[in-house]
């Protein structure tokens, strides 16, 4: 998909309101996160005041996007896209899929919450991905792996070692889990995908380059 003509607009550096929410496009919002991970990694910050975020969204909140991204430490949403207090709802787990909870919690923050842009995040060096490429695991992080590993089968035409030992292999099916996490979320969402199909709400897919910072969007809806 190419995101040459999403709009990126002046800097956002301030809570939205109801009003401002309300008039935002979800293309208008998908170029805040592409321009906010432009300044990220050419090192230039939007100015903010934390201070004055904080007391605009004491009494209720109308962030722009929700993205559901990996629990790896060196994925932080509102820091790899520049955002600020109350810019951005982050739902984080192991692998970035689309469990029920993570459902609900899309559910709320764009159909309820308002939120105009969904945007499922993996990232290079991804160790759920790396997991779900090796031998089943015990307990409760071998449940969680099962349902990264479908991602992995998914993954057509590569030549290489099919392994938790190349990394070449472990990006693409943390690629290839972006894909599929976008797919569960339109078929067992009737909600989103409504709202989606609609035009109200946006859902894109990315990867972020953990070793630049870069963000690669490739999945508009």
């Amino acid at each position: 998909m190419d995101f040459k003509d999403t709009p990126k607009g002046p800097p956002h550096t301030g809570p939205l309101t109801a009003e401002s929410q309300a008039r935002l496009a979800p293309k208008e919002a998908l170029g805040w996160l592409v321009a906010g991970n432009d300044r990220f990694t050419r090192g230039v910050k939007a100015e903010r005041d934390h201070a004055a975020a904080i007391r605009a969204t004491t009494i209720d909140q109308y962030p722009f996007a929700v993205v559901l991204a990996c629990m790896d430490s060196r994925v932080a949403p509102e820091i790899i896209f520049d955002a600020g207090i109350g810019d951005i709802f982050s739902v984080r787990v192991a692998g970035n899929y689309a469990s029920p909870g993570v459902l609900g919690s899309l559910e709320f923050a764009t159909l309820q919450a308002g939120a105009k842009v969904i945007l499922v995040l993996g990232h290079s060096g991804c160790g759920a991905a790396q997991g779900a490429c090796g031998e089943p695991a015990a307990g409760n992080l071998g449940a969680l792996l099962e349902n990264i590993r479908p991602a992995v089968d998914s993954v057509e035409g590569f030549e290489g070692s099919r392994d938790a030992s190349n990394p070449t292999f472990v990006d693409a099916v943390a690629r290839a889990n972006v894909a599929r996490t976008i797919e569960n979320i339109m078929a067992r969402s009737p909600a989103i995908a409504q709202a989606v199909e609609s035009g109200r709400v946006g859902l894109a897919g990315a990867m972020h380059d953990i070793s630049s910072g870069t963000v690669n969007f490739f999945d508009r809806r």
